[in-house]
Parts: C-alpha cells; structure tokens; sequence
C-alpha cells in the first residue's frame, strides 16, 4: 500500500472566500435521558434555561445574550450533533454554500433554522467528517451579566471552545487554516509529529482545538468561568452532592494554554471542561507556541499525569442524517503511547537523564501505575 504524502493528504483550498467565523458560539448535543441531563447541566453547572421542548432544551451562560450556547436532544445514540460557529454578516452564509460545495460537501440550508432562536442558518458535513452549523441571526435574550443574585459561586459565563479528535492533525490545522483559524499553540516531538494544535478566531488561545487520535469525535466542550475560586466551587458542589465520580480530570492548571481546568463527564459520558485565565492573542504577530510531547508540563502545569480516558475516550459525531459517523484510526504515533505507554517517558526539564524524575513521580506516567 502506498502511504500518501502530506501534500497528497491535502484538502484542496477552495476558489471562492471562506465565511467570516466570529466565535465558536453553541454546541447540540445528543443525550439519552433528557431529565438526567439537564438535571446535571441546569442543577448542577448552573446553565440557564432559555427554552424548553418535549425532545430538547436550550442552555445558557450568564454572559450570554443570543438564545442559547448548548442544545441538548433527546435521541437514540449520545453524540455532537453539530459544532456552531457565528458568522458576521448575513451574506457569509452564502460563502459558507459555496466554499463547502466547492469542496464536495453535503450542505444545507434551512432559512428558519434547524433550532430554536437561531434564524437562516447552513449546515455542512465537512471534508474531515465533523457536524458544523453557521448563522448569523439570533433571537436576543436577557443578558444576566449584572443579575448577580442569580450567580452561582461556581458560574459559567461565556462559551468557550471546542475540543475535536481527528487521525491526522497537520491535515486538519491546513484545512481550518482556509477558514482563517490562526495556531496559538500546539505539541510535537523531535521528529516533526503533530499531536494536538489550538486554534482560533476570537482572541483567545481557541475557538477549536484538533486533537489527534481516532476519528471525527468530539472530545469535549468548555465553558468559561472568571476566577479558579469558581472551578473549586463546582468540585465543592460535586463533592457534596456525592457526584464526584463525575470528575475524570482536574482541578490543575494548563501548561498549553495556560488556563485553569477541570474535566467533566455528563450523564452520557460526553466530556465537558471548566475553563478560566487564559491569555489575550488578538495581536497580528501573536507567537505560536509549541510544546514538547514528553514535557510532562504541558497538559498540567504541576506536572501531573493525565489519566487514559482522556486520550482514549470521546463522542461520536453525526452526520446531517443523524447518523454517528465512521471513525478513521489515526496511524501517526499517540501522544498517549509516547508518554505514559509502556514505553513512555516524560520530563521536567528537557536536560535531565531518564531517570531523573523523584521517586515517587516515576511510574505514574505509565499504564497500570494510575491508581
């Protein structure tokens, strides 16, 4: 078998303009048990109701003022039903048909939308197999930024970014490039391998993050809070509602990113970050940052392991049917096997021997050592 080169993998740039994305603004979900989850996203997180159907309801933040940032759906297989981005002007949905047709896409377009609140929006199963959903016209809603009364001390407040898993990483950042996504940071090793790079158009360290493993998945949506003290508050809450099983990951501080993290599995095991202080990148020579695949700082700043499940685990993805799509494996190395497989290895500073992490550090980078 001929393995293609990385021009070969190339999806080719379209002729005519990309739509202009504003921000990453709202994320669907599908959920086996509509009670359940709501009951952990509205109770428990804090999100707030907009609106209410037999088979979906419309979530949140306090900052928020367009009609919801997160969709949950009644439906038959947990899944990300769509990844949705905002757009500036009305017409950049046209150029969002024709930049997707042009490539050979599926596309639709539905001018009352395909939720609630949301106007002439364009639907697409894009070239690297994920959901993506873009409009522009919004319902407006009651804004709660000044409602403190309403304010939980563990309060989510903005959208922040998705997570996405796909085989090939180089390929996916060239294509998200023709959108006009810019690389704020990203891991490699020695050799050139691209393990996961973080992507925006607000300026922020993303909008998206292509993460490499098998795929198309979703591997998680954030939410934002102000202040670390509201990411304790929630593990407080969690602790004291005898949901901790609940936590897969945190509370730490990113070494990509630098923000402050905490790692969540809903009721469907769909994975949701609690996400605060990360840095202003809005400059038009803002540095890209790259990080050392075995720097065991670089997804925790404290330099603690990174449990399997996060590297293994995440939801599927539906195409515009409904239907979860195949799952390509990636063939490049994991960032999982090359720091805490069997082989693995990790360091604090890139000049020390291989045994120079402490005693009581070694082994717990490695399989079958996490407790």
């Amino acid at each position: 078998m001929t393995i293609p080169t990385p021009d070969a993998r190339r999806i080719p740039t379209p002729s005519c303009p990309p739509p202009d994305i504003v921000r990453c603004a709202s994320m669907e979900l599908v959920v086996s048990d509509l009670t359940a989850s709501r009951d952990f996203y509205v109770d428990v997180l804090g999100l707030v109701v907009t609106e209410e159907t037999e088979d979906a309801v419309y979530l949140r933040t306090l900052e928020e003022f367009i009609h919801h940032n997160l969709v949950l759906r009644q439906g038959p297989v947990p899944a990300a039903a769509a990844f949705s981005y905002r757009v500036r002007t009305p017409e950049d949905l046209d150029r969002a048909v024709a930049f997707y047709s042009e490539l050979g896409c599926r596309v639709q377009r539905r001018a009352d939308g395909f939720v609630r609140g949301v106007g002439d929006s364009v639907r697409v199963e894009d070239p690297l197999g994920f959901p993506y959903e873009f409009f522009h016209d919004v319902e407006h809603v009651e804004r709660l930024a000044w409602r403190y009364d309403l304010h939980t001390p563990g309060a989510l407040v903005r959208l922040d970014h998705f997570n996405q898993v796909t085989p090939d990483v180089p390929r996916a950042v060239a294509f998200m490039q023709t959108l006009g996504f810019r690389v704020t940071e990203d891991i490699q090793d020695a050799e050139g391998t691209t393990y996961a790079a973080w992507m925006r158009r607000k300026p922020t360290v993303h909008d998206t993050a292509m993460t490499g493993g098998d795929g198309p998945r979703m591997h998680h949506v954030a939410f934002a809070t102000h202040e670390k003290h509201n990411i304790i508050a929630i593990c407080d809450k969690l602790g004291a509602l005898r949901l901790s099983d609940r936590i897969e990951r945190g509370p730490g501080r990113h070494g990509v990113s630098n923000a402050f993290y905490l790692y969540l599995r809903d009721p469907d095991g769909h994975r949701v970050e609690i996400y605060t202080q990360d840095y202003w990148t809005g400059d038009p020579d803002n540095p890209v940052v790259t990080w050392d695949v075995h720097d065991n700082q670089r997804r925790d700043w404290w330099g603690n392991p990174v449990v399997p499940s996060w590297y293994t685990e995440a939801s599927p993805v539906l195409d515009l049917d409904g239907n979860p799509q195949p799952v390509v494996a990636r063939t490049d190395s994991s960032e999982m096997a090359v720091t805490i497989g069997a082989d693995g290895f990790s360091y604090t500073r890139p000049d020390d021997a291989a045994d120079a992490l402490p005693s009581w550090k070694q082994g717990e980078y490695k399989l079958g050592h996490q407790l």
